[in-house]
């Protein structure tokens, strides 16, 4: 089974990945490869990746772009056919979610079932919604037997936010998005999005948070986009920084949630940063454990 996005997915298979993410079978990957992938660097995802991969037994074989060099050196198909020659799982951190269809295509088409695991992509970014739904459950557990779980997004309607949205939704949560004109969805995503249940898109953050349990914001300016950094900010400030007025608007055992990395006096102030850095870098943590259930997930399957 592929892990490129929640499209496929629904409420009770990703409950089940939450439930493996909590469980550790040191043989799952024993004597297994898992190629890691990157044609964008991460911090977070390397080493949450490596080490979730070392954790289930298996050998993690890091591989930066220059080496494979996607459609430049091979085609997409060609790298994933050979790589499973080696590997059990192929695990991607790319530009284009096209190249992580090809990839599960090419290998499919082979007869093979070794999955393919977005780790990141311009369209998806499921295992930090995995990661995020972790922590999410861990705080709030209480929440969604009593009532309706209220995650606020304030930012760019990006890959995150599309993420966090489909598998909030389905895990039974509701969701505010909040983005400034030109930043927000387009109308059939926003379409399949009001299908899954409870959300509301807003241009203003104030009316998002109002309430909500968890306010959840993203770096404005994405790996990428830094040509483009001045008109982004420009969009964005002053309204869309969170800072302690904004989560004051918000329940009063609400937190803030951030994917990382932050740049303060941006998106956050620092204050709030820090008022939350125990509950953001339990998140940024969770990577790991969501990576094993990923795995254990694409796996069993």
């Amino acid at each position: 089974m592929n892990f490129l996005d929640f499209d496929s997915f629904d409420g009770d298979q990703i409950k089940e990945i939450l439930e493996m993410a909590k469980k550790e079978d040191a043989n799952l990957l024993r004597g297994k490869g898992v190629a890691l992938i990157f044609e964008k660097p991460s911090l977070r995802t390397r080493n949450s990746a490596e080490m979730a991969t070392v954790a289930l037994g298996g050998h993690p074989v890091y591989i930066q772009a220059a080496e494979v060099g996607i459609d430049v050196r091979e085609s997409a198909e060609d790298i994933a056919r050979t790589l499973i020659g080696y590997h059990s799982v192929i695990a991607a951190r790319v530009f284009d979610h096209r190249v992580l269809q090809r990839m599960a295509r090419s290998i499919s088409d082979l007869g093979s079932s070794v999955p393919v695991i977005n780790l990141l992509s311009d369209k998806a970014h499921p295992c930090q919604a995995v990661a995020d739904l972790l922590t999410i459950t861990d705080l709030f557990d209480s929440k969604f037997s009593r009532e309706l779980l209220r995650i606020a997004y304030v930012g760019d309607s990006n890959n995150v936010a599309l993420s966090l949205a489909q598998a909030a939704l389905k895990i039974g949560a509701s969701i505010s998005i909040a983005s400034p004109d030109g930043y927000d969805f387009d109308g059939q995503t926003k379409r399949s999005l009001i299908e899954l249940g409870p959300i509301t898109f807003y241009d203003d953050p104030i009316d998002a948070v109002t309430g909500s349990h968890v306010v959840y914001g993203d770096t404005w300016v994405s790996m990428g986009d830094e040509a483009r950094a001045q008109e982004i900010r420009a969009a964005f400030e002053p309204r869309f920084k969170v800072d302690g007025a904004m989560m004051a608007k918000a329940d009063s055992d609400a937190v803030y949630m951030h994917c990382l990395p932050a740049h303060r006096g941006e998106e956050v102030t620092n204050e709030v940063m820090e008022r939350y850095a125990k509950v953001i870098f339990k998140q940024a943590a969770n990577r790991m454990a969501a990576f094993k259930g990923v795995l254990s997930m694409t796996l069993s399957r």
